[in-house]
């Protein structure tokens, strides 16, 4: 792991709470946190924290649209179902949707550990 990386990580398990998506603010914060005399490092260093906390962001974002629609199709697959069918049937077919959203959230969750 090179030098940005690595610092990076370690002032992102330290001090989470004061970055974010802006690199102004990171780059700021980095500066109240640490001494880094070097300005490119620096800028290397804000840089990478903040595309870090952007593609977590953006993961994040996708995740949740992820279960959204997923709830979605589950509510229009009930809904005909429950149109297309008599009450005196049991219903076994949403057993089966609710199946298919652990599979999605376990993808979700495997492809945020792979990260």
């Amino acid at each position: 792991m090179d030098r940005i990386k690595r610092i990076s990580n370690e002032v992102l398990k330290e001090y989470s709470e004061r970055f974010g998506t802006d690199f102004l603010t990171n780059k700021q914060s980095l500066n109240e946190i640490s001494v880094v005399r070097s300005k490119g490092l620096k800028n290397k260093i804000a840089g990478y924290i903040t595309k870090m906390l952007q593609r977590q962001a953006k993961f994040e974002e996708r995740k949740q649209m992820i279960i959204d629609n997923e709830k979605k199709s589950q509510e229009h697959k009930e809904s005909t179902t429950k149109k297309s069918k008599p009450a005196a049937e049991p219903a076994a077919e949403p057993e089966h949707i609710a199946t298919n959203e652990k599979t999605v959230a376990e993808e979700i969750v495997d492809e945020s550990k792979s990260e």
